[in-house]
Order: C-alpha cells, then structure tokens, then sequence
C-alpha cells in the first residue's frame, strides 16, 4: 500500500511495486513445469505473464525519456514466448532488474505533466502524444491486469489463491 507521506512519483511507483509484487507472488511455491503451463483455456502460463512483463516495461524508458520508439517492428504475441533455455529463477531476477531500471528512468522525470511522443502501436493512441504521468497509469494498469490473469492461473493450477499467497510471501 502506498505511504500517504509520498511525493506523486513515489506514490505511482509504489501501486505500480504493489502489482508487480502480486504477479512475482504467484510463483511461490510452485515448480518450473508448473510455472511453465497454461492449466485454463487461455494460452498463457505464469512464466508467460512474467517474460512479456520483462520484454514489454523497459521498452517505455525511452518514451518516458521524450526519445519514442517504434513498436510496429514488435511481435506481440512472440512477446509472451518463453525461451525452453533459462529458468523461471532468472525471469524473477529479470524483472526485478526490470523493474529497478524502469523505476530510475521515472524518478529522473521532473514534470509528469510534460508530454512525451508516444510509439506507433496497433494498440494505443497514434500521433497523440501523453503526459508522463498517463504512461505510469498505463503501466499500473498492465501491472494489475498481469497480476489479475497470475491469480487465475495459479488457482487453476493448484488452489492457492492471492489472499493465501500473500499471507504465505516472506515479507508477508
């Protein structure tokens, strides 16, 4: 939960931790087959959900940076392919670099009122460009969507729910 004390970045970047935090939750426990599956009619997997994370938050430094960039030449769905080498170990250390890096390109913001050019997506808003604050409201939002489709999964596979992964984490 998000300390009442914090600046506005601080504030953003902790709801954004926050649901980050739920999505590494759901690997507790669980074994790298386990992690690896897609137990509901969706396609995706855990590992799924955590390498499209890994691939798709750092991509936003730029844009937060003023600098764009240039999605079209992305695959999306190749975005939630995990590679048969490494492990899911290494994608928790991945995102947590991820996300240590996203959040220092956010802190070096000085106005999340100054309007970035946004990529060429077949998603999102063309040639209009966003507030730096819009891109950390998105980035929320994907974070929750990610964590919410984590807690479908992980019940699929074995039960446990957000509530008793949760009260299960170390930091709990």
């Amino acid at each position: 939960m998000a300390d009442p004390r914090m600046d506005e970045c601080e504030e953003l970047l902790a709801a954004w931790q926050e649901h980050r935090e739920a999505l590494r939750r759901a690997f507790g426990g669980l074994s790298e087959e386990q992690a690896r599956s897609a137990p509901s009619v969706s396609t995706l997997s855990l590992a799924s959900l955590l390498i499209h994370a890994v691939r798709g938050e750092p991509a936003w430094i730029p844009v937060i940076a003023g600098r764009g960039a240039d999605w079209l030449q992305r695959d999306g769905q190749a975005e939630f392919e995990v590679p048969a080498t490494g492990t899911v170990t290494g994608l928790l250390a991945e995102h947590a670099r991820v996300g240590a890096d996203v959040a220092q390109a956010v802190r070096a913001v000085k106005d999340f009122d100054e309007r970035v050019p946004m990529p060429k997506t077949p998603w999102g808003p063309q040639d209009e460009p966003r507030t730096v604050r819009w891109i950390l409201l998105h980035l929320i939002g994907e974070a929750a969507r990610h964590a919410g489709h984590a807690d479908l999964i992980r019940e699929s596979l074995d039960g446990a729910n957000a509530f008793d992964l949760q009260q299960a984490a170390p930091d709990a």
